[in-house]
């Protein structure tokens, strides 16, 4: 069983966004197996980069349609990812720098991160998209 599972609750109604958020849980979970297999730390590592690069991505994505819709929050938005991403940051460079083993702490941050950010502040965009043609 997975440790984090997709609810509809999650779903912003914006398909795109959705799937997104669906590759991140998967990603969470791939991290969770790995330290739970004790797998060595290179396939670690290729999971915490995919995360790190696709999270960019991920958030690019919304930042996009902010600006495209000009969104009214779009400022407190964005300074929710980028102090997500600082964190996580910090978490991959104590990793590698051997300060830090994987931890249920980092999957944790991450697992609630993500469940907080989806069903807070991303639900508040969704009705706005919508509105806007996005689906």
């Amino acid at each position: 069983m997975a440790l984090f599972e997709w609810r509809e609750e999650y779903s912003v109604n914006v398909d795109e966004i959705d799937q997104q958020h669906k590759k991140l849980i998967q990603m969470i979970n791939d991290l969770h197996t790995a330290m739970k297999e004790k797998k060595a730390k290179d396939v670690i590592e290729d999971v915490l980069k995919r995360m790190e690069f696709y999270v960019e991505e991920h958030f690019n994505t919304e930042e996009k349609y902010f600006d495209k819709f000009d969104y009214p929050e779009a400022e407190e938005h964005i300074q929710e990812h980028d102090q997500f991403v600082e964190k996580v940051e910090e978490f991959i460079e104590d990793y590698m720098d051997g300060k830090m083993m994987l931890s249920m702490k980092l999957i944790n941050f991450l697992k609630d991160w993500l469940t907080n950010h989806i069903k807070g502040t991303d639900q508040k965009y969704s009705e706005f998209f919508n509105e806007h043609g996005l689906s």
